[in-house]
């Protein structure tokens, strides 16, 4: 039995009104598909900008990837800067700075404009490490986010209760409450006259002008333009996809005194990456959020990697109790700079957020508003997702390939000697069976699913996450529930059912 509740503090801590299926057919000037930031953020900024908006979600809006992120809004992007300056120039840097900024600005202005109580605190971020033989790689990063125009400083100590080598500081970003901010925003953006459709999962696009949606609702949506703001495009982004990365990570809650607060927002990439912050917590406490222990979806130790955080959380901040767990998936991309921008006539995508995605959620709205509305903001070719970067994404893309390949055949030989017998129940496993691979989850009242084990977007074979009880595919990180209904894209379509 793990410590904690299963769940995100963020989703157990905020209420969030129903939005109707899509029971009949709908047109608008504009269709978002995904109800994350990304979705939210530009559904908003287009109303607010005067534009007819339909946002579609596929389940329940900021409850996929949104309702699972640590709420760290910074522009203090760790190891960015001096890549951007070095391999795309010191403009692209200062564009990619002010865009982040601006988005942190972004967000206070607009709560405090709305009235919107999202925990907002002013703090400062962090990007630190702990070898000795990296601080001159971060003294050069710390030189380039100041080219980059950043109000960022090096300094050799921290409020951490653990010794650093040195650190990047970029003071006044923020930590919010994400979820209780887009839910008003959300709810902001129906005054405005903007319709909101959860349950409603988009199968299938025609393009043109107007471009028409089909949904699992058998209803149809026809849009001049069409944004795509899920993880991983669903629609109209299949030249992305050997350039996209899945991982996951995953982020323990612990109460802590206000006094063993550390006083602002810190991340480092060594030992499988730490992300530290706090948030307000009842009884003047504070909630002290670890994230950390990156891995690819479908990884087996899944158990061991949240443990081994606990752990490291334990030792490095002497707390107890495990108050809430919780895994978020995200996705690199090849040059480590989202993709966001136009991909067709009219269709437009965000995506790749790089596990900075509220601060590039932000931005998204306001960049393909400004495409949309012509008024394209001066970084729309930092993102925009037709860039070629072949000298920075050769290596990354070829390592990605190798791992993909090597865990494939990895996957087919466990699966030849795996029995379904063995399978305990409340768990599942891909096995051959009768000279067959199937997909078998064993239900803790013995009932038993047989499915196919290959994913229903590209036919990757996928695995079963025991300690969240979902299938999971390594290849663009679509999930299933148990019984193979699909939770997440780009897969549209559930693993088929087979026969014993």
């Amino acid at each position: 039995m793990m410590e904690g509740a299963a769940e995100s503090y963020w989703m157990a801590t905020s209420q969030a009104r129903t939005y109707p299926r899509l029971s009949e057919d709908a047109e608008a000037d504009v269709a978002v598909v995904g109800g994350g930031i990304a979705g939210i953020a530009t559904a908003w900024e287009l109303a607010q900008a005067g534009r007819s908006v339909v946002l579609l979600e596929a389940h329940r809006i900021a409850a996929g990837v949104t309702g699972y992120t640590t709420g760290r809004l910074s522009a203090a992007h760790p190891w960015i800067y001096a890549q951007l300056r070095d391999g795309y120039g010191l403009e692209t840097a200062r564009l990619y700075a002010r865009s982040q900024q601006e988005a942190v600005e972004h967000v206070v202005a607009t709560a405090e404009k709305l009235g919107i109580d999202a925990d907002i605190e002013r703090r400062p971020s962090h990007v630190y490490v702990e070898e000795p033989d990296r601080v001159q790689d971060l003294r050069i990063e710390v030189e380039a986010a100041q080219q980059a125009g950043l109000a960022a400083s090096f300094v050799s100590g921290t409020d951490l209760p653990y010794e650093v080598a040195g650190a990047l500081r970029v003071q006044d970003q923020v930590q919010f409450h994400p979820r209780r901010y887009l839910l008003a925003l959300v709810e902001e953006f129906c005054r405005a006259g903007g319709r909101v459709h959860e349950h409603t999962r988009v199968i299938e696009m025609d393009e043109g002008r107007p471009s028409r949606l089909v949904t699992d609702t058998g209803t149809t949506i026809r849009a001049n333009e069409v944004v795509i703001a899920t993880l991983f495009p669903v629609l109209g982004g299949g030249m992305l996809g050997s350039r996209l990365t899945p991982l996951r990570e995953l982020v323990i809650a612990t109460p802590i005194s206000r006094e063993r607060d550390p006083g602002g927002m810190y991340i480092t990439r060594e030992e499988n990456t730490r992300s530290v912050r706090t948030a307000p917590y009842r009884d003047g406490r504070r909630l002290l959020l670890i994230t950390g222990e990156s891995f690819p979806p479908g990884t087996a130790d899944v158990a061991a990697r949240r443990q081994h955080l606990v752990e490291w959380t334990r030792q490095h901040f002497q707390v107890d109790d495990i108050a809430y767990w919780w895994a978020a998936q995200d996705l690199d991309t090849a040059d480590k700079i989202p993709y966001v921008g136009r991909i067709g006539d009219n269709v437009y995508v965000a995506t790749g957020y790089a596990r900075s995605g509220m601060s590039h959620g932000i931005m998204s709205g306001k960049l393909l508003t400004g495409l949309i509305c012509g008024k394209e903001p001066p970084w729309a070719g930092v993102y925009a997702p037709g860039r070629k970067h072949f000298a920075q994404e050769v290596g990354p893309m070829s390592r990605a390939l190798w791992s993909k390949t090597r865990r494939a055949a990895t996957d087919h030989a466990q699966a030849m000697v795996t029995s379904a017998d063995d399978i305990p129940q409340g768990s599942g496993a891909v096995v051959r069976h009768h000279g067959r691979l199937l997909a078998v989850y064993k239900g803790d009242d013995g009932t038993t699913h047989w499915l196919s084990p290959h994913c229903s977007h590209f036919r990757c074979l996928v695995s079963f996450n025991d300690t969240e009880r979902v299938w999971e595919c390594p290849c663009h990180g679509c999930r299933y529930a148990p019984d193979g209904s699909v939770l997440q894209g780009p897969a549209t379509a559930d693993l088929r059912p087979e026969k014993p």
